[in-house]
């Protein structure tokens, strides 16, 4: 699939860039006139991607996340977030609503935030080397005036 547009943000993994990374999806994605409700669900997803690296990928360091956003057949927006920290060992189970590597102040909901303000959701994960999480979200077209 060829990308109509894309940007590409690589940024440390501190907990200040999580407000940059959502800030600068919804002014990428505001190009597709989203609706407000669509543009906080585009929000909230990337937060919990982002938040996932910072706390999961990273645990007692600073790493690199790079965030990625396409825009694809027009109203199609591709958001990819990728770190280079430990990996997830077994993704199916990381992907279980409540399950959490975090601590007991995690709620082990981040996956399933991501999946349901979401179209599609894959992961890929290798211990040791890192995890890329691909959200994918069809807009809305909206009547022109």
């Amino acid at each position: 699939m060829k990308a109509e547009n894309y940007i590409k943000l690589e940024f440390p993994s501190r907990s200040v860039n999580e407000a940059l990374a959502r800030a600068a999806a919804a002014a990428f994605a505001a190009q597709l006139d989203p609706t407000l409700d669509e543009l906080g669900d585009i929000k909230t997803a990337v937060s919990e991607a982002v938040t996932n690296c910072i706390v999961h990928a990273y645990p007692d360091c600073i790493g690199k996340i790079t965030l990625r956003l396409r825009i694809i057949d027009a109203r199609r927006l591709e958001i990819s977030v990728k770190d280079t920290g430990r990996g997830i060992e077994d993704v199916a189970r990381a992907r279980e609503p409540l399950f959490t590597t975090g601590g007991e102040e995690r709620s082990g909901m981040g996956f399933t935030i991501m999946e349901s303000f979401m179209d599609s959701v894959s992961v890929r994960s290798k211990p040791g080397r890192g995890t890329t999480v691909v959200m994918r979200r069809e807009l809305s077209a909206r009547a022109v005036k």
